[in-house]
């Protein structure tokens, strides 16, 4: 005789072994698009440093795509935040 068990199923989250890369490419093509329209009210050289800092993720980004990619959506994440820092700093000075 057999009973018959409820099958239970578990609520997953976000599988960012699978897709953190892909997040971290695209959260890095946004921050990209603050960076750049950023030249209408920043001076040219924060925007130059805040390119650069970009270039850095990137290059971060594309090594940690596969072997790490949950440390890569952290990457988009330092770049808004720096680029808050940016904004905050010349709007207040």
């Amino acid at each position: 005789m057999s009973t018959f068990r409820p099958v239970r199923y578990r609520r997953r989250g976000p599988d960012l072994d699978r897709s953190g890369g892909f997040v971290a490419m695209a959260g890095l093509a946004c921050v990209l698009f603050l960076d750049v329209a950023s030249v209408r009210f920043l001076p040219w050289w924060v925007v130059t440093l805040l390119l650069v800092l970009w270039v850095v993720l990137m290059l971060l980004g594309t090594a940690w795509f596969t072997p790490r990619p949950r440390r890569a959506v952290a990457l988009p994440v330092v770049g808004v935040l720096a680029w808050l820092a940016a904004v905050g700093l010349v709007l207040v000075l």
